[in-house]
């Protein structure tokens, strides 16, 4: 499906979407989700998040963490993923394809699906445009990071398949890692997406950590929705 493919649908608001998902957040998701529940991002990724602030938490009934009965105690900030459903998006990292996909509706699911509209008629009512724009910002990041990683690591002495793989590990993992002050500051965007990026531009261009840098490479590639392999010159 393209932006110009036949589709609709309605949210009844069952809630039944918001359970058992594997929902990934973006740095701009977090600043949003903050916004909406009136605390600071630090506070979102502790209530709201598991992965250090890159996957929506759910809870031990299935339940998301932002969830009140049916409906979602966050819905105007509420992430890419969830605003995007029931469609799913896949994009390449140089931007250039896009295509949609229609999931599976969540078991018994109230939502009615229908042809009355275009996906990118969709796509504005939920204000996914705005999410894709931010989120280009940040993709950037992505190849300055793997670019400063180069310049620290002799890859003719270390072999860069194992290093790119420990730090895909490491970057996934969803408990027992290393303390990561590049990610910290991923996912603790403040109130200004501008000032973030510069933050994060900085903070890479100052650290000789380079391990670090790897990691932080690979969690915002997933972050954005694309492969955590594009991290990595490997990918190329």
């Amino acid at each position: 499906m393209n932006r110009e493919s036949p589709f609709s649908y309605l949210c009844n608001a069952c809630g039944r979407c918001c359970r058992d998902k594997v929902i990934p957040l973006s740095p701009y998701d977090v600043f949003l989700l903050a916004r909406a529940a009136g605390v600071r991002s630090a506070e979102v990724v502790r209530r709201f998040t598991i992965r250090r602030g890159s996957i929506l938490c759910f809870n031990a009934d299935g339940a998301c963490a932002a969830l009140q009965g049916t409906r979602c105690g966050i819905h105007r900030g509420r992430p890419l993923a969830c605003r995007l459903y029931p469609l799913g998006l896949e994009c390449d990292f140089g931007g250039g394809v896009e295509r949609f996909v229609q999931l599976d509706p969540a078991p018994q699911s109230a939502g009615a699906h229908g042809v009355c509209g275009r996906v990118a008629d969709f796509l504005e009512s939920q204000g996914v445009p705005e999410y894709l724009a931010m989120n280009d910002r940040y993709r950037p990041l992505i190849t300055m990071f793997r670019d400063r990683v180069n310049e620290l690591v002799d890859f003719e002495k270390v072999e860069p398949r194992e290093f790119w793989r420990r730090a895909t590990r490491e970057a996934l993992a969803e408990s027992g890692y290393d303390e990561n002050p590049i990610i910290d500051a991923l996912f603790d965007p403040g109130d200004n997406v501008a000032r973030h990026i510069e933050l994060l531009t900085k903070l890479a261009q100052d650290t000789r950590a380079a391990e670090s840098l790897a990691e932080a490479a690979v969690l915002l590639a997933a972050s954005l929705g694309y492969s955590p392999a594009v991290a990595s010159e490997q990918a190329q």
